[in-house]
């Protein structure tokens, strides 16, 4: 008998609850740097490095998601495993930040060697903060659909709220306080962590916080203990690429990779953009260019609002219209910051905040709850690692690199980042780039991904999973 089903909601709440913390302290570990780690390595003079450290979290990201997520699946329970990843991720990244802190003109191949292998541990925890949550959520008996979404909220909330505080709080000449603009005036480097690589050491804090959390977490079942490992294949998690069979998986972890190239765009670039703005005179006090990370938070504010959406539209319409109105949100937002300035048009770039919610969430969230509900339970952890190799593996990789290339191209001038490089259209130029490549990706899938929207199915599959009921919810509908 499933006593789960009968327990008091007084143990569901404490559950969610734990959940929730979580998912606040997973992506504040992220938040703390990833938006404005371009801030840093500008300041730091390797400004034309920005694409390669932003690329490597998809490098990793190819590898390391599937390989945990096979020790999840085989080995260690996920909520151990979680905690491991964060612990050594957080050594790393301190690591990072004393070298930054103690070379004042970095070396790139130290500082990209240890940030890279903090990253790399760090990537597949998303993967495996998925995997712990759907797995105690069923554990409870309850609905991953209707459930999980409020959980993910908090992760966005803990983003910003490590975006807010490296924006504003700051350490100089002996003083320590929160503020919207350089302490230090004009004519004095910016001490605000947003600028600093003192945003490597919160993120470092951060990580090492969660692995204490995580080692009290309730336990999460092995999904394949006592079953024999069949070959290599199995061994490496190559299990989960046998959903390539299935045209629609096929079709949908091939599209996940094109829009993954979205990704890491507005992270590496948005706030140098912006920030670019201040050596224009007629931009140079706005709040916004003083405020990159602050004003680039409205995304994430918009993302857990929007998360909210997504139960009542994956149920009523289903992953393609979902997946449709996430490639056209990209479209939007790459538009907005093409068109857009920190005056008079900072409209437009609150508007691209503002849609951000939307292209992120209805990918990446409805993606991995259409790959928990279409994927056997001795694989869920696999198939989620799969999912992060398509999407921040492998798409992020070449959209990153190529995003750096469209950006120096139409960008640089004089070794630094301007408005308008000679000869070119300058940042609106990348922008406009960005917005066609969204937009073509949104109309191939429109026309070659088919997927019959069925509500009654999915509510017979939550119910399987559940149950432990069989595994014929891989079949394709």
């Amino acid at each position: 008998m499933n006593t789960s089903t009968v327990m008091p909601s007084s143990g569901l709440n404490h559950i969610k609850t734990k959940l929730a913390v979580m998912n606040f302290l997973e992506f504040a570990v992220w938040g703390s740097y990833l938006v404005c780690l371009g801030n840093y390595l500008v300041s730091a003079g390797l400004g034309n490095d920005i694409a390669l450290f932003y690329a490597v979290q998809g490098i990793v990201s190819i590898f390391m998601p599937a390989v945990m997520g096979v020790i999840a699946d085989k080995w260690v329970q996920p909520q151990k495993l979680l905690g491991y990843c964060h612990l050594l991720a957080g050594v790393f990244m301190a690591g990072a930040w004393y070298y930054g802190l103690t070379h004042t003109e970095p070396d790139f191949w130290t500082l990209f060697s240890l940030y890279t292998l903090s990253v790399a541990f760090f990537m597949p925890t998303i993967a495996l903060a998925n995997t712990v949550a759907f797995s105690l959520l069923k554990r409870k008996g309850l609905d991953t659909v209707k459930d999980f979404p409020p959980i993910r909220v908090l992760g966005t909330v803990g983003f910003i709220a490590a975006m807010w505080f490296v924006n504003c709080f700051y350490v100089a000449d002996g003083s320590v306080g929160f503020s919207l603009v350089n302490p230090l005036g004009d004519t004095m480097p910016d001490p605000r962590f947003s600028n600093t690589v003192n945003q490597l050491l919160v993120s470092g804090i951060l990580s090492i916080i969660l692995f204490v959390y995580c080692m009290a977490l309730p336990a999460c079942p092995i999904a394949a203990k006592g079953q024999s490992v069949k070959g290599i294949a199995s061994v490496l998690g190559l299990d989960a690429f046998k959903l390539f069979r299935q045209r629609k998986m096929a079709l949908f972890f091939i599209f996940s990779m094109l829009l993954g190239v979205s990704l890491q765009i507005t992270n590496g670039f948005a706030t140098p953009f912006i920030t670019s703005f201040k050596a224009i005179p007629e931009y140079m006090d706005s709040f916004g260019a003083n405020n990159a990370t602050l004003l680039t938070s409205l995304s994430q504010i918009s993302e857990a609002l929007c998360i909210l959406l997504i139960p009542f539209f994956l149920k009523r319409y289903g992953i393609k219209t979902v997946m449709m109105i996430a490639m056209g949100a990209w479209v939007l937002r790459f538009g907005f910051f093409g068109l857009g300035n920190p005056g008079s048009g900072v409209w437009l770039f609150i508007l691209s905040m503002i849609v951000y919610g939307v292209a992120f969430d209805f990918f990446n969230v409805s993606g991995a709850l259409f790959v928990e509900q279409e994927t056997h339970p001795s694989i869920k952890a696999s198939a989620q690692g799969m999912f992060m190799l398509m999407t921040n593996g492998i798409g992020a990789t070449f959209g990153t690199l190529a995003a750096g290339m469209v950006v120096n191209r139409f960008t640089i001038a004089d070794g630094a980042y301007k408005i308008s490089a000679p000869g070119t259209w300058g940042w609106s130029g990348a922008w406009m780039v960005f917005a066609a490549y969204a937009l073509v990706v949104l109309v191939a899938f429109g026309l070659l991904f088919k997927y019959k929207h069925q509500p009654e199915r999915l509510t017979r599959q939550q119910a399987e999973d559940i149950t432990g009921g069989d595994p014929e919810g891989m079949a394709e509908v």
